[in-house]
């Protein structure tokens, strides 16, 4: 399944006992990754989509934890939370950008990095919601992308499905006027549903057994 958009390969310099240095600053980091335009999109045209990074050394024996990225801003220093995965939710920060915050990393000297972003649905809270709820993240999400990459959206894959990620074994119940439509989820507990234009304009009541942990839109 292809969920990622790559974005860029950044270059890093660093001294060769991997001390702790300057890298670039945070506007530019933001200018880089393009989150800055995401987040520029009027709030009604990204509700739906949860926006995360994903940063990956080519360099297989490295882990995202040995980038070390901390944003300085007079005085202070502030850990960007890369996970495990090498994901970072990142919202701009207006006094970083007017400070002129620096990122340092510890990254070894002639490495690079593989930028790339996420674009996942927001989960809706509780067990039951409207079908447009979650679902409207489809159409959503391509928009966005669009907006956001500008020339290298022809590039970008197009998103046709919402991807339920659950803990344990689930159901997923659509009640349409003309009866339920049930979905059991596979070994990998997951459901995948496509988007549906007469459903999307019916908008029925959607129900599951279990609050899902993750909702990937995907190009399937």
């Amino acid at each position: 399944m292809k969920k990622l958009v790559l974005l860029s390969l950044l270059a890093w310099s660093s001294v060769a006992n991997a001390q702790e240095r300057e890298w670039l600053t945070y506007k530019k980091f933001l200018e880089n990754t393009r989150l800055d335009r995401f987040y520029a999109l009027p709030p009604a045209e990204r509700d739906k989509l949860d926006i995360y990074l994903t940063l990956k050394p080519s360099n297989a024996q490295l882990k995202a934890a040995d980038m070390n990225l901390t944003v300085v801003h007079i005085g202070t220093r502030t850990a960007l939370p890369i996970s495990d995965k090498g994901h970072l939710h990142l919202q701009p920060n207006a006094q970083w950008i007017a400070g002129d915050a620096k990122i340092t990393t510890t990254q070894p000297k002639g490495e690079k990095i593989a930028v790339a972003y996420n674009l996942d649905a927001v989960v809706p809270d509780g067990t039951q919601w409207q079908y447009n709820k979650l679902m409207e993240s489809v159409d959503q999400g391509n928009a966005a992308i669009g907006k956001v990459a500008g020339a290298f959206s022809l590039f970008a894959p197009s998103m046709k499905s919402v991807l339920l990620s659950f803990d344990k074994p689930a159901q997923l119940t659509i009640q349409t006027r003309s009866g339920s439509r049930q979905f059991s989820s596979d070994a990998k507990h997951k459901i995948r549903l496509q988007a549906d234009k007469a459903l999307l304009k019916e908008n029925p009541l959607v129900l599951v057994t279990s609050r899902p942990i993750q909702a990937e839109l995907d190009t399937e």
